[in-house]
């Protein structure tokens, strides 16, 4: 799996609004869910290691990114939501890869090897096959534009 930070990570979060927090190696993580060495969520501040996966890192920040404001604000560790947010997590989380320069079939892998599981069978095959009700929902919430880049806002209902 890629680890991080690649160049551009925190300010990459900072444009969100996120807190970047490193602790160190062999430190727990405060907001892990899946505990180390995955990365950890609590209001605004993304908590990691140098040995967490950029795709933890990405997935968690998308979280705080897609829920509405009323969770933001009692975030602590789970990060909650349905069905449809957890999709545009993911495909954020592939956009933002991409704003670092990471390409789609790394961070895909990095998913797959972790265990994400998509009824196409990969990360990839769903993001370029299946995924256009993830990129909807971005869109329709103001997180991506219609041609598909950052609009580096947050949700806010």
């Amino acid at each position: 799996m890629r680890q991080f930070p690649p160049c551009g990570l925190p300010d990459l979060l900072t444009r969100y609004g996120l807190e970047y927090h490193e602790v160190s190696v062999g430190e727990p993580i405060p907001g892990s869910y899946w505990g180390a060495p995955e990365a950890g969520i609590v209001g605004h501040r993304l908590y990691t290691r140098q040995d967490t996966p950029l795709h933890s890192v990405l997935h968690e920040a998308g979280h705080v990114i897609c829920m509405d404001a009323a969770r933001r604000a009692r975030l602590n560790t789970d990060a909650g939501g349905n069905y449809a947010e957890e999709d545009a997590v993911c495909y954020l989380q592939i956009i933002l890869a991409g704003e670092l320069g990471v390409p789609v079939e790394v961070i895909c892998t990095d998913m797959d090897d972790w265990g994400y599981t998509f009824r196409l069978g990969s990360a990839k095959a769903w993001f370029e096959s299946d995924a256009e009700d993830a990129r909807a929902w971005l869109i329709g919430y103001g997180l991506l534009t219609p041609s598909g880049a950052p609009t580096y806002r947050m949700r806010v209902a």
